[in-house]
């Protein structure tokens, strides 16, 4: 995420969206697997990195438990939504979404499985 974020901001792109995971901002705990620690931590770190720079308008996505489960179109998109699953479907139409949201720039979101339509999720986080 860093090299890419270094990549776009060569290029001039301003509007970068990040995939990210529930739970970087914390140790993992106790039990967790030591590979998706480091997985986590090095998430964690790009993360920290991609919000300290001005060049960017970024958006965080943090996405629940990913599924392969077709997508609904219905999500629970906010700062903290609590854990759950979400099919990679939804995932991909939120970001599809943001892109085209310049509010949501500087901002770190989760996401979920729920009722409300993609569309009218993602106005609702950029307030309106």
């Amino acid at each position: 995420a860093i090299l890419l974020a270094d990549a776009a901001e060569r290029a001039g792109t301003r509007r970068f969206l990040v995939i990210s995971a529930m739970g970087v901002d914390s140790p993992p705990p106790p039990g967790t697997d030591p590979v998706f620690a480091a997985y986590l931590k090095a998430k964690g770190e790009a993360d920290a990195d991609i919000a300290s720079r001005p060049g960017l308008d970024w958006t965080i996505v943090r996405p629940g438990t990913l599924t392969d489960d077709l997508g609904s179109g219905r999500v629970t998109l906010a700062e903290h939504t609590g854990r759950g699953q979400v099919p990679r479907d939804d995932v991909a139409a939120v970001l599809a979404a943001l892109l085209h949201e310049p509010r949501t720039a500087g901002r770190t979101l989760e996401l979920i499985s729920g009722s409300t339509p993609v569309e009218e999720a993602v106005r609702a986080v950029a307030g309106g």
